[in-house]
């Protein structure tokens, strides 16, 4: 696929996707969307990326959907369009980091993708909300499920009841996001977090995604059987017998598809 509405870059094992329409403030719009799929889907199959940055640069991430186009459409034209739930679902079971790299305006569906993903990089200029009751709707692709979860129901249920939007150092204080850098720091902020996770086995991060992931989702009995066969399974992969033969030779670890030490 040809892409119109964005940009993927992949340097030093690092994939970069960016929405590349700041002048219309970055709005998903459903051509967006099937985009930022297929980047997803390539960089998931891509052996050289090791982990991806979703970013809009540093003054906009994304206003949310285009409202326009859904101000007359039917409940059942709504159900059909259903990309913004499956990629925010694409975007969790990616065996990669997914590091959200964010400044400016990040709205609505916007503020949707950042929640799935695994690191929140959040310049100083933020300005983050669910503000769909606004408009009289409520957030649709998975917002009201994953705010809960990163922030806690009663913090979740103030930004969704009031439409407010905060500031990158609110995101921070309530654990929104990971970390605050000056704008101008956005990108290479996002990418020093980026190598340091690939400093360590690819297989090592992919288990240890869908041990969180799913453990999050599932009762405690479970998500310790899940956590204990997962570390099990890493004792098959070749990147296990390296990382405890170098730390026995007291040297740094070469795993598996990762080049130089």
């Amino acid at each position: 696929m040809t892409y119109e509405f964005i940009r993927m870059d992949l340097e030093e094992n690092i994939g970069t996707i960016t929405l590349a329409r700041p002048e219309k403030r970055n709005v998903l719009m459903e051509e967006v969307r099937l985009e930022l799929l297929d980047a997803f889907d390539r960089l998931e199959k891509d052996a050289e990326a090791r982990a991806v940055i979703l970013t809009g640069g540093p003054d906009i991430f994304a206003a949310g959907a285009n409202i326009k186009a859904m101000a007359e459409a039917s409940p059942m034209e709504m159900y059909h369009r259903k990309r913004l739930p499956e990629l925010c679902r694409r975007i969790e079971a990616i065996h990669k980091p997914v590091i959200a790299a964010v400044g400016g305006y990040c709205l609505g569906g916007g503020c949707e993708l950042v929640l799935a993903c695994d690191l929140r990089v959040a310049a100083d200029n933020l300005r983050i909300g669910l503000p769909e009751v606004n408009i009289g709707i409520i957030p649709g692709g998975g917002g009201n499920i994953r705010l809960v979860r990163a922030i806690g129901k009663a913090r979740a249920k103030e930004l969704i009841f009031t439409g407010d939007f905060i500031s990158a150092e609110e995101a921070l204080r309530i654990g929104l996001v990971n970390r605050v850098v000056p704008k101008e720091n956005l990108l290479q902020e996002a990418r020093n977090l980026a190598k340091r996770c690939i400093r360590h086995s690819r297989h090592s991060l992919a288990m240890a995604k869908v041990a969180i992931n799913i453990g999050a989702e599932i009762d405690l009995e479970s998500a310790h059987s899940l956590e204990a066969l997962a570390f099990c399974m890493m004792f098959s992969t070749s990147d296990q017998k390296e990382g405890m033969r170098a730390f026995l030779e007291k040297r740094k670890p070469v795993y598996e598809g990762r080049k130089g030490a």
